[in-house]
């Protein structure tokens, strides 16, 4: 299947997602993420701030930092093509619409509060499509494949995404990278470490 149409098709029927049921999904998910036993090990954590109908992020920030867990955020710096990781220390203080009108680290804090990425111990993904090999589509950026792979491949990989947006196999192009997990409110797919985007120049 075109990978085009599936990203488009499976973000339809993501949309059509009811505000209940994506709150609903979206808690019992973030339920088993702190259930990880990854996460009890891990100091720096790095998350996304939930866009349209994406997984809900905004509690799970919330609960890691009463945990005392070092919580990052991107910014996308679309002119140089790479995402930059910030320490946030609360949503409702540290964000403003950015990319996209995306919730990003405020540009006050950027430089001050940059973090290392090789700091950081996992990292929490969104995306469009999944598969049960530990396949993520994006939505055609290549900001978090060039991060992951570039920046902070020590990092464990978690795809955060709804039982919908998982097929068998997807359309992976050669610079998808693979993750190590995948939580969706009803398993965690077992993903795999092996990078079959060595030679992308992505």
């Amino acid at each position: 299947m075109d990978s085009g149409f599936l990203r488009k098709q499976i973000l339809d029927k993501r949309d059509r997602l009811n505000k209940a049921t994506r709150l609903q999904h979206s808690v019992e998910i973030v339920r088993r993420c702190l259930h990880l036993k990854h996460l009890a090990d891990a100091d720096t954590i790095f998350l996304y701030m939930n866009f349209r109908s994406e997984v809900i992020t905004a509690d799970f920030i919330d609960t890691l930092l009463k945990m005392g867990k070092r919580v990052v955020l991107p910014v996308t710096l679309t002119r140089e093509r790479k995402l930059l990781p910030v320490y946030v220390y609360d949503i409702n203080k540290d964000l403003a619409p950015g990319y996209a009108t995306i919730p990003e680290p405020v540009a006050e804090i950027r430089k001050s509060r940059a973090a290392a990425p090789e700091d950081i111990d996992i990292i929490f993904l969104p995306g469009s499509v999944f598969d049960e090999r530990g396949g993520r589509m994006g939505y055609g950026g290549g900001y978090y494949d060039r991060f992951v792979s570039r920046k902070a491949p020590q990092a464990l990989r978690v795809g955060l995404a709804y039982e919908i947006q998982v097929v068998e196999e997807a359309p992976l192009q050669p610079h998808d990278e693979l993750l190590d997990l995948i939580i969706t409110e009803k398993r965690k797919i077992q993903g795999s470490r092996q990078n079959h985007a060595k030679n992308s120049n992505i």
